[in-house]
């Protein structure tokens, strides 16, 4: 078990990617109404909504927000239906991506996602072009807790069946088995941690650099996609600079 799991290096942080609250909210919103449809608008007996509600909190989005959006999906009169998809395919300089879609309009978010690709000489593939260079991860974001150690939060990793752990000052990520996601986040608020995101994603088993120019369409494609409303995941396999 490392220090600093694969997952940070190719996907970039929440904060400069979802630069626009309105496009998080929007987001988070789908996922309210998708797990209130799945499990029911109490969060004491649907874990899956209290861990978006989770992360609704932990993207500041006001509790006023999250309340009307479990009521709107709970309604009599609720009537959207969101289907969800993945599409995936090649980017600038031969990179891989796959995009989870969360969307009311399966032609639409179709059009729009081929669409960014074709724009940054990219394509998108069949089903399984790409995910064979991808592992289907557990991966559940924490708070920090004070008074925790890098070797005290190793521990609770491993306890909690976790494969990897990245440690940081503002909060832990820790990386599991795609069938451990719902045992370790079970066990991680047992030891104590408050759970920001509890989510299955896709690791790239290998990384790759581009070159500056391709770098740069890349970022803007990435940007394209994280910015479209229905795409509401981007996993790739390229190394992204700090800066």
């Amino acid at each position: 078990m490392s220090g600093h799991s694969k997952w940070s290096t190719i996907k970039r942080d929440k904060e400069k990617t979802d630069q626009a609250r309105g496009k998080i909210f929007t987001k988070i919103g789908k996922e309210i109404a998708v797990a209130v449809k799945a499990g029911g608008p109490d969060p004491a007996n649907n874990p899956r909504l209290a861990t978006v509600i989770a992360k609704a909190r932990s993207n500041n989005m006001p509790n006023d927000n999250i309340q009307r959006s479990i009521k709107k999906a709970s309604g009599e009169g609720s009537s959207v239906n969101y289907e969800s998809m993945v599409y995936e395919g090649y980017g600038p300089g031969g990179s891989a991506v796959i995009c989870d879609i969360l969307t009311d309009n399966k032609n639409r978010a179709s059009s729009d996602v081929r669409h960014i690709f074709d724009r940054a000489g990219g394509a998108l593939g069949g089903p399984g072009s790409v995910a064979f260079l991808f592992d289907r991860k557990a991966v559940i974001a924490t708070k920090a807790k004070d008074g925790l150690s890098e070797d005290d939060v190793m521990m609770m990793a491993m306890d909690a069946g976790a494969d990897d752990c990245d440690y940081r000052p503002e909060g832990y990520t820790f990386v599991g088995e795609a069938t451990s996601l719902a045992t370790m986040r079970d066990a991680l608020i047992g030891a104590g941690l408050e759970v920001v995101s509890a989510e299955l994603e896709m690791i790239a088993q290998q990384t790759m650099d581009l070159p500056e120019d391709k770098y740069v369409s890349f970022i803007k494609m990435l940007d394209n996609l994280e910015e479209n409303d229905d795409v509401q995941n981007v996993f790739h396999n390229v190394n992204l600079h700090e800066e």
